[in-house]
């Protein structure tokens, strides 16, 4: 991946929390190359193209099944595409790095104010993938959506995660590099850092 310019942020602010794939971490080809798999598994292959993958980046998979199914007429079963598209992730989880612009950042802010990931993922892949690049405990806590009523674009997450820090939502800065998690954010009234990552797919 080339090299990203973040517009950080300016000080003040009293929690920092973390986006995980293509945020913290260089995930994103990985995952896709586990979506693809998993939908060739139920032999619709080809029914979830890149630009649309990375313009729903961010949101539960479960989530990404059922607009999968609305608007293509499918009937895929979530829970064995979400199952399999974990599965086909995990193998290839060795080829994930951390996307070293945001980890220098977190790197340096570690010990020193609260910081948490919040992640549309699994909360087993999440927890596997921040143990593959060594980067567990840099934080104070660490949510995933299955800990949330409802994924990405909405709030919960964010207010979830500012709850268990013991941060106002509005003293909180989040890093994001997608759609859904910037919108989600934001309608938490949390500041955003734009990671630059793959919006330009979108």
């Amino acid at each position: 991946m080339s090299d990203i310019e973040l517009n950080l942020p300016s000080p003040g602010y009293k929690a920092l929390i973390f986006d995980l794939d293509g945020t913290l971490v260089d995930s994103m080809p990985a995952h896709f190359k586990a979506w693809s798999q998993a939908l060739a598994d139920q032999g619709e292959p080809g029914v979830f193209p890149e630009d649309i993958f990375y313009a729903m980046g961010g949101r539960p998979t479960r989530d990404i099944v059922e607009i999968i199914n609305g608007e293509k007429g499918l009937h895929l079963d979530p829970d064995a595409v979400a199952l399999s598209k974990k599965r086909h992730y995990l193998e290839v989880l060795d080829t994930v790095e951390l996307l070293e612009e945001v980890a220098s950042f977190a790197r340096e802010n570690r010990g020193k104010i609260p910081m948490a990931v919040a992640s549309g993922g699994s909360r087993v892949v999440v927890e596997k993938t921040l143990q593959s690049v060594g980067i567990s405990d840099w934080f104070d806590e660490v949510v995933s959506s299955d800990e949330v009523e409802n994924g990405k674009p909405a709030p919960d997450i964010f207010l979830e995660t500012a709850l268990r820090l013991g941060v106002a939502p509005e003293d909180c800065v989040v890093f994001e590099d997608g759609r859904a998690g910037i919108a989600a954010a934001r309608a938490a009234g949390m500041e955003v850092v734009v990671v630059p990552t793959h919006l330009h797919l979108d």
